[in-house]
């Protein structure tokens, strides 16, 4: 009914009659527990090849959510499935006005006389209605929580699966409920979760390793204190785990990096959890799908740990170069045509992980880029067909440029005209955006060595940020470029700025970097002073992007007044007439803060 747009109350007279039935056609048939199988202790059963289903790459640059229930493995749609996801959905309509329908039904089927199948049915309704319900859910939480706590040492081990995955829908509650007193919530759930994680049963490994990965996105700098334990009880698994369990564990180790950050480089950690890591690497071939996974991995810890993963750079470095190289002359050899987009993968997470690298070691990666052929790897990237490659390669020619641009300037005639021609519309959005950004990069620390690039650059980035119908994300990162530009070379941009002053103006509300924001703010500021008449039509605009940078460094406080007062004096009886289109609330604020 939510897509049809009918009236609610319409299918709410129903709802007494449609939960009941929901909730047992949640109840797993004797067909789904013959297909799911999973119910015995198979932690020391190695897995099949048919068990494992086929890897993709994730980018860093691409992320999708998706609802799912713990029973992946049971990939059709079945009944179970689409009784929970329709429950989801009602509780997403009409939130706490299914809780009286809906809660009596579920005290009575969590009971523990009730067979398992019947109360494992009412634990995937209670992560079913989570975000739904939550406000009028709120009150029983204490007491639902140590339920299921206390459900992760249940007899069946598909209770204990399911309750991972319901545990995981509550993991942000238990996490700001536990603020100041970790004892109550928050550590049992950790506790516990790692626990499961060495369960007897694969499917509660996998389930607990999701789970866990839920509370490390919620508590990042909460896990600090417990950061050794974890990373123990994570190794501990990885020598224990399968080949399907253990890609989800590399995903749970990621996400820690990711979560916890630079607080998990310290040397006992580091020691603890690096030297298995790269023994696995080692076990898997260049063409192993199930490689994917570990880079990944591999491309957080580096991130998080910087100087910290150094002594394991120089041969992850070689890896990824040598991966790209395979694939590239595979592709040399047997034609384009013949490379399918999964062969792609391997270029593109290799590519991804020298990113990683670079973030994390810095200027630290400068001799090993300057012994290898990364670099005309990485021209043939740039250039390559694949949209995902290109997206990739862009944003690594950005990484190298911030840090060693030393060795990116004597090849400025080489990646300057691919990088300009990717940013137009025609182009994918996030091959544009990671090919501007890297432009924006080179030109802060080249300068005046971009001039002669400027009229095609300046041509694309104008077409661009005046597109009416460009993603708002793809017009903020056109701003930024822009601003880049205009700081270097303000007087290339400086006659062009009528033309597209208000768009650049809207378009500098939407940035949030600090880095990025102040250099585009200057860049803009740059240009005014150069032709101050080119932002006079544009003046709502620019008050409105003034008054929405709050707390502007000083330095930048005193350009902003600068440009205002010059402005003013410039229009003299006519500003009150180009002043009478802004924003009242805007020009108050830009009128107190810089004394108009």
């Amino acid at each position: 009914h939510k897509r049809r747009g009918l009236d609610k109350k319409i299918l709410g007279s129903y709802l007494h009659a449609l939960v009941p039935v929901l909730l047992k056609g949640m109840v797993y048939s004797p067909l789904d527990l013959v297909l799911l199988g999973g119910d015995e202790e198979d932690a020391d059963v190695p897995d099949k090849d048919s068990d494992i289903a086929p890897r993709h790459h994730s980018s860093r640059f691409n992320q999708a959510d998706s609802w799912d229930d713990d029973d992946e493995d049971a990939s059709y749609w079945n009944l179970r499935k689409c009784s929970a996801s329709t429950l989801d959905q009602l509780a997403t309509v009409y939130k706490n006005e299914l809780l009286p329908i809906l809660l009596p039904h579920l005290r009575n089927i969590i009971k523990s006389e009730q067979k398992w199948q019947v109360q494992e049915a009412g634990i995937l309704a209670l992560g079913a209605i989570a975000e739904g319900c939550f406000s009028g859910l709120e009150q029983h939480l204490p007491q639902l929580i140590q339920f299921l706590i206390a459900k992760l040492q249940d007899r069946y081990p598909l209770v204990r699966s399911i309750t991972c995955w319901t545990l995981s829908r509550y993991s942000k509650w238990v996490v700001n409920e536990s603020k100041g007193d970790d004892e109550k919530y928050f550590k049992p759930l950790v506790v516990n979760l790692l626990r499961a994680m060495h369960d007897k049963n694969k499917k509660v490994q996998d389930a607990a390793c999701s789970a866990f990965a839920c509370v490390e996105e919620e508590a990042r700098g909460r896990l600090v204190p417990y950061l050794l334990p974890i990373v123990r009880r994570l190794v501990q698994a990885s020598e224990r785990y399968q080949a399907k369990n253990l890609l989800g564990l590399f995903d749970t180790i990621g996400t820690l990096a990711e979560a916890v950050g630079p607080a998990l480089n310290q040397k006992v950690i580091v020691q603890t959890l690096m030297p298995p890591l790269m023994a696995r690497c080692g076990q898997l071939k260049n063409n192993d799908r199930n490689i994917f996974p570990l880079l990944e991995c591999l491309t957080s810890l580096a991130q998080a740990l910087k100087s910290g993963f150094v002594p394991y750079a120089r041969p992850l470095f070689n890896r990824a170069l040598q991966i790209i190289q395979t694939t590239l002359m595979e592709q040399a050899r047997n034609g384009i045509s013949h490379v399918n987009d999964s062969e792609k993968e391997f270029i593109v997470a290799s590519l991804d992980l020298l990113g990683g690298l670079t973030d994390g070691l810095g200027g630290t990666i400068e001799s090993l880029v300057g012994n290898s052929n990364l670099l005309q790897l990485l021209f043939a990237c740039v250039k390559d067909t694949d949209k995902d490659v290109r997206q990739s390669a862009f944003a690594l020619l950005g990484d190298l440029s911030r840090v060693c641009i030393g060795h990116i300037k004597p090849h400025l005639n080489k990646f300057l005209p691919v990088a300009i021609s990717a940013i137009n519309q025609e182009n994918d959005q996030y091959v544009i955006m990671n090919a501007s950004w890297a432009v924006g990069e080179i030109a802060l620390l080249c300068g005046g060595m971009m001039t002669k690039y400027m009229p095609a650059l300046m041509k694309n980035l104008a077409k661009l940020i005046m597109h009416k119908n460009a993603p708002g994300d793809l017009l903020e990162n056109i701003a930024t470029t822009l601003g880049r530009i205009a700081l270097v070379c303000p007087a290339v941009v400086a006659p062009d700025l009528h033309f597209f002053a208000k768009n650049w103006c809207t378009n500098l509300l939407r940035i949030e970097d600090d880095r990025e924001k102040e250099h585009a703010y200057q860049g803009l500021c740059s240009v005014i002073h150069k032709n101050p008449k080119g932002i006079v039509k544009a003046i709502p605009e620019l008050v409105d992007a003034i008054a929405a940078y709050d707390r502007p460094r000083n330095s930048m406080a005193i350009v902003f007044k600068r440009i205002l007062v010059g402005l003013k004096q410039m229009l003299g009886q006519e500003w009150t007439k180009y002043f009478r289109g802004c924003d009242p609330r805007a020009y108050g604020v830009v009128a107190r803060r810089y004394g108009l």
